[in-house]
């Protein structure tokens, strides 16, 4: 495991132009992006996938969707009614008609993605077997992996209170990499907004020898970050903690450690908070790491303490979890509602259904 870079000491509270607190209790007093839209930034592609229980090489018919790890964080967050943009490119070309609408129907601002003429949407296929679904991608040279810095100089981003990005990005091309350490440059109390980064790791999309660093790096210049325990272990370190990792990556004012289907810990400048998932049925888990996001930032943006803001990123993350693709409707107001209310114990026994 390689060790912690040194980082200064920092008081969130303080850095956010408030007293510090040190005796704050962290469910209660974490730090929280400002209020205002969100951007969010990366690849979309078409999606093609047999119907449930059959294997792609014996599918009679497939079904069109959309995927993509940054716009099902922006159609969960317009599901939660946070004002939300997508910006990416698509090509011109059916597929790339497909995705834009889609991601539009379901409340995004679209306005700010790209049209290229020369290169296609990227496209991806779903191939469901026992032992999980795997995943085969048809996105070399595709629309958005051209996409470079440039795209920050958007209006949408100068307006934006959070940019949201994730460690796809950056292995699509040298051009998109350079995109997202260039979004992360500044220090974030010199940022004009919040950036979160979710690790996302996509082994497939790496060169060798190559993710864990660069990963890291980029992680530990945002604010708030996302990353599952089981893809922090197959990137530094096989023994590694969720208390390891915030050892790792310390200089985010948040950090969210996932652990599957056990629960989530969110560590902040004041210490760390601990919420069990909900117990679901699970019909395919991809997309359920965005949907988890989506819901934290919301209730982080909202106002919220830490306890209900992971209550919600696990709720929106049971919503995907119960369909076949990214993206499922949520339970009503008045359920969320009664769910983040629950009594831990109440919680810990609750059902999703």
């Amino acid at each position: 495991m390689t060790g912690p870079r040194p980082a200064p000491e920092r008081d969130d509270d303080a850095v956010a132009g408030r007293p510090a607190n040190t005796a704050a209790d962290p469910a209660t007093s974490p730090w929280r992006p400002p209020r205002g839209p969100v951007v969010c930034l990366g690849e979309t592609m078409a999606a093609l996938a047999p119907a449930p229980s059959h294997a792609l090489d014996d599918a009679d018919s497939l079904c069109l969707a959309v995927a993509g790890a940054e716009s099902n964080v922006a159609m969960y967050l317009a599901d939660l009614g946070r004002p939300v943009s997508w910006l990416s490119a698509v090509g011109d070309d059916a597929l790339g008609r497909r995705v834009r609408s889609t991601v539009a129907r379901a409340g995004v601002d679209v306005s700010g993605v790209r049209t290229d003429p020369a290169r296609p949407t990227g496209l991806l296929l779903k191939d469901p077997g026992a032992t999980g679904t795997r995943v085969h991608y048809y996105r070399a040279g595709s629309a958005a992996s051209a996409l470079g810095p440039d795209l920050l100089d958007d209006e949408r981003i100068g307006g934006a209170a959070l940019l949201h990005l994730t460690g796809v990005t950056p292995a699509l091309s040298p051009s998109c990499r350079a995109l997202v350490e260039r979004a992360l440059h500044t220090p974030p109390e010199r940022r004009a907004h919040a950036v979160s980064f979710d690790v996302n790791h996509r082994p497939a999309l790496w060169p060798p020898d190559t993710a864990a660093t660069v990963l890291r790096e980029l992680a530990d210049r945002a604010d708030i970050v996302f990353v599952g325990l089981d893809e922090a272990q197959g990137l530094w370190g096989a023994d590694l903690d969720a208390t390891d990792v915030r050892r790792l990556l310390s200089r985010p004012r948040v950090l969210v450690v996932k652990d599957g289907g056990r629960g989530a810990t969110a560590f902040t400048g004041h210490g760390a908070c601990t919420v069990p998932a909900l117990a679901t049925e699970v019909v395919e888990p991809v997309g359920a790491g965005d949907a988890f996001a989506a819901g934290f930032l919301a209730g982080l943006g909202q106002g919220t303490d830490l306890v209900r803001a992971l209550r919600l990123g696990h709720l929106t993350a049971a919503s995907a979890l119960k369909v076949v693709g990214d993206h499922g409707p949520l339970p009503d107001e008045g359920t969320v509602e009664a769910m983040l209310a629950l009594a831990e114990q109440d919680w810990c026994q609750a059902l999703m259904s």
